[in-house]
C-alpha cells in the first residue's frame, strides 16, 4: 500500500512543501513548491498568504499525513517569534485537512536524509535529488520541504513496528 506524505518547511519569508510518496522502501516525487509571503508585507497578510496557499496545496496532494519541520533556535528572538507563527499557521493549515501530524526536529531530518545531523543545506538537496531520481530546481526551502517528508516515511515504519511490538508486549502480559 502507498502512503502519500506532505512535508512543510516553515518560514515567514518563504514556505518549502514537498509532496512524495512511500510504497515499501521506494520512495516516489509527486511534488514541491514555495509559497512566498514577502517580507514587504505587513506580517498577518504574509501569514494569510502561507496558510491559504498551504491549504490548496494539501487539499490538491491528499496526503495520508503532514510531516513538519519543528523550530530551531534563531538567532534573534523576534526571528524566532516569526518562525513559530508561520509553523503555526502550517499547523493549522494541516489540522483543518484532518490529516495526522508528525514533528521531527531540523537536525533528525538531516540525519535521516544524509546520515549527518549537521548536514548544509547544499547537502541536504544533494541527498534529496539523489534519493528522488530527480533534480530539484527551486528554492532550497523545497528541497527541505522534500526531506522533512522523506523523514516521515524513513520513520514511519519503525514508529509502527514499535507500536505493533508494544501491543503484542501488552497482550502477553495478561
Amino acid at each position: 500500500m502507498s502512503e502519500v506524505v506532505f512535508g512543510i518547511d516553515p518560514g515567514s519569508v518563504v514556505t518549502g512543501y514537498g509532496v512524495i510518496s512511500q510504497e515499501g522502501g521506494r520512495l516516489r516525487y509527486l511534488d514541491c513548491g514555495v509559497i512566498k509571503s514577502p517580507s514587504r508585507l505587513d506580517f498577518p497578510e504574509r501569514l494569510r498568504r502561507i496558510h491559504s496557499g498551504l491549504v490548496a496545496a494539501i487539499e490538491e496532494a491528499s496526503p495520508d499525513s503532514v510531516a513538519v519541520e519543528s523550530v530551531f533556535h534563531a538567532k534573534h528572538a523576534s526571528s524566532a517569534l516569526k518562525l513559530g507563527q508561520a509553523r503555526g499557521v502550517a499547523l493549522l493549515a494541516a489540522a483543518q485537512a484532518e490529516k495526522p501530524i508528525h514533528e521531527y526536529a531540523p537536525a533528525q531530518v538531516k540525519r535521516a536524509v544524509t546520515g549527518n545531523g549537521r548536514a548544509d543545506k547544499e547537502q541536504v538537496r544533494q541527498m534529496v535529488e539523489t534519493l528522488l531520481g530527480r533534480k530539484i530546481d527551486l528554492p532550497a526551502d523545497a528541497t527541505d520541504a522534500l526531506a522533512v517528508a522523506i523523514c516521515h516515511a524513513h520513520a514511519s515504519p519503525l514508529a509502527e513496528a514499535l507500536a505493533e511490538a508494544g501491543r503484542r508486549g501488552r497482550g502477553r502480559r495478561r
